[in-house]
């Protein structure tokens, strides 16, 4: 067991107070508009209900570790209003629902990630209206965007993408071409 010593063996006078240098005429004091209130430093309720989304493209279940309830979302896109600490007790024993993106928030609620220390993987996620815009962009475009998707969003968007190529919605080569290989998946028999 590893075990840290506070006693310092050499000692030192104490540094002389300085008054703190005048503020300089060119800079510009900070504005209370420009400072923002952590998350972490809010008044947050853990009892308060957030609307959670399916992030991914078919059923998602959630089991609590804590009380044994299940949370079901049948498609994607669906909702189910969960207390913040069933999300807190989520990080701590599911966190693949939030490196996965399969846990999805509205703007409204989007302080949620950084609140729960899982805002970096939300950083480069698709909004869940935003999956089909990326059948739109060019080939570029797409291989840019998708490269930078969460595992999660990645096979949530192979899910859409083989659905929308069965149907005929995309069938240009090009863009098939540009999600395969973002995706590193085969999406169809061209």
């Amino acid at each position: 067991m590893a075990t840290r010593s506070t006693a310092s063996t050499k000692t030192t006078k104490p540094a002389a107070a300085k008054a703190a240098p005048a503020p300089k005429a060119a800079e510009k004091p900070v504005e209370a508009a420009e400072v923002q209130t952590p998350v972490k430093a809010r008044d947050v309720d853990l009892h308060e209900y957030i609307p959670v989304k399916n992030g991914f493209q078919g059923i998602l279940v959630y089991v609590s570790k804590r009380t044994g309830e299940t949370f079901t979302w049948e498609h994607f896109g669906d909702e189910q209003e969960m207390e913040l600490q069933e999300l807190k007790n989520a990080k701590a024993s599911s966190k693949v629902f939030f490196q996965k993106n399969w846990f999805m928030f509205d703007e409204e609620y989007s302080w949620v990630p950084e609140y729960l220390g899982v805002s970096a993987y939300y950083k480069n996620a698709l909004q869940l209206d935003e999956f089909d815009d990326v059948f739109t962009m060019s080939p570029d475009e797409i291989y840019e965007r998708v490269s930078q998707l969460s595992e999660g969003q990645k096979t949530s968007l192979m899910y859409r993408a083989r659905h929308l190529i069965a149907e005929n919605e995309v069938d240009s080569n090009r863009v098939i071409a540009a999600l395969e290989e973002a995706l590193g998946v085969k999406l169809s028999e061209r």
